[in-house]
């Protein structure tokens, strides 16, 4: 297995070139770079010479579909590194730890919290699921654009341990949205009233991130509301206990998506409960 001393940017890669695996590739330095859209690519025509040239790749993909089939149709060598970011279905993900471990290749599921924009500056958790060995060989290239990273068990708990810290992320930005909703109905000032609620009890990180953004109307994305959109029916469909509110979530993220913002910012969330 290589040590943390030689997974150097030269043979580091990413496979996935959009928001966050861009930014993944900027703070690592990786010299690989493999999009869908050529425009994205760093180095490489094909995902293939990423895999052939690199002892670390990082996936940066929708789901654990597309993880799943770019693995499945590569050609990986024993002691190769894979560090999934998808937010994926968890027991997929495990799967795919105990398939890959089985041709000798080592995998990690290294969920994201935090948006690209956040990476880019250094501030996500990393939650990291696979083997502690493995693990414990990448936390300094992990290091280079997390604020702080975690073990949290086997294959597959990364996805799981994502799915929990984004429902609650996610609730609390929907809940932002309708008490900005609900202050405007009031006819109250919105800066003045984001000044409030960060100052006051109710406040939340998602009040620095998604406030302005909400009140300006600033839906460039930092994180899709169609990828959250995905991760909630995710978090309903693992879930054996009813969860009321992400029902509820899910129907407003689906609304927000017939409105046309899809592919704005999460943020744009409120536009579900200020449009009719």
């Amino acid at each position: 297995m290589p040590t943390s001393a030689n997974l150097s940017p030269e043979r580091c890669g990413v496979i996935g070139m959009g928001l966050m695996g861009s930014a993944v590739q900027q703070m690592t330095g990786a010299t690989w770079g493999w999009d869908l859209d050529a425009t994205r690519c760093v180095g490489a025509k094909t995902a293939q010479e990423v895999f052939d040239a690199c002892e670390v790749v990082f996936l940066c993909l929708p789901n654990s579909d597309i993880a799943a089939s770019t693995l499945r149709a590569a050609a990986l060598r024993p002691g190769q590194i894979v560090i999934d970011t998808s937010t994926g279905v968890p027991e997929e993900m495990a799967g795919l730890g105990r398939e890959l471990h089985a041709q000798g290749v080592h995998y990690l599921d290294a969920t994201v919290s935090g948006s690209s924009a956040q990476l880019l500056k250094k501030e996500v958790l990393v939650m990291v699921g696979g083997e502690a060995e493995v693990y414990e060989r990448c936390r300094e290239l992990l290091g280079s654009f997390a604020r702080e990273t975690m073990h949290v068990g086997t294959w597959g708990s990364g996805a799981r341990m994502k799915l929990v810290t984004n429902l609650v992320l996610g609730l609390n930005r929907a809940a932002l949205a309708e008490g900005l909703a609900f202050a405007q109905q009031l006819d109250l000032d919105l800066t003045l009233t984001l000044d409030v609620m960060r100052r006051s009890m109710a406040y939340s990180r998602i009040m620095d991130t998604k406030g302005e953004k909400m009140i300006h109307q600033d839906f460039e994305p930092q994180a899709k509301l169609s990828q959250h959109l995905k991760d909630v029916r995710l978090m309903l469909q693992a879930s054996s206990i009813p969860l009321p509110l992400s029902e509820t979530h899910r129907q407003l993220l689906e609304k927000a998506v017939a409105l046309g913002f899809g592919e704005a910012d999460n943020s744009a969330v409120i536009q579900a409960i200020l449009k009719p």
